[in-house]
């Protein structure tokens, strides 16, 4: 059984910055990737950012420039830098390692006042 805990969310200004952070714990052997998603109320959860096993990033087009993933494989930690919030950056930030499986956190509440 893997087991995620995510932390890090809050309320912070717009222009401001968070990081979140979501360490993986239980039967993992391998993991494949790790990243992050986000949903915002009334609308689908959408990708944000991504890095595979390799060290190779992807990111959506919204958060470019702004946000930044990085992993810890020690610790199979994933962080999200976000920099530069906007108020519409605000929604529940969820992570998911895939490993034999998918595992997705518990989800972080992010909120930026404008």
């Amino acid at each position: 059984q893997v087991h995620l805990v995510e932390s890090g969310g809050g309320l912070v200004q717009a222009g401001g910055s968070l990081r979140l952070s979501c360490a993986a714990s239980g039967s993992i052997f391998r993991v494949n990737a790790m990243g992050w998603y986000r949903q915002a109320p009334g609308k689908e959860r959408e990708f944000v950012a991504r890095i595979s096993s390799g060290g190779s990033i992807n990111y959506a087009s919204s958060v470019k420039g702004r946000f930044t993933i990085y992993k810890d494989n020690a610790k199979n930690t994933v962080y999200l830098q976000m920099n530069s919030l906007k108020a519409e950056d605000t929604a529940v930030y969820y992570c998911l390692v895939v490993s034999d499986a998918g595992y997705w956190g518990q989800g972080t509440q992010v909120t930026v006042s404008s």
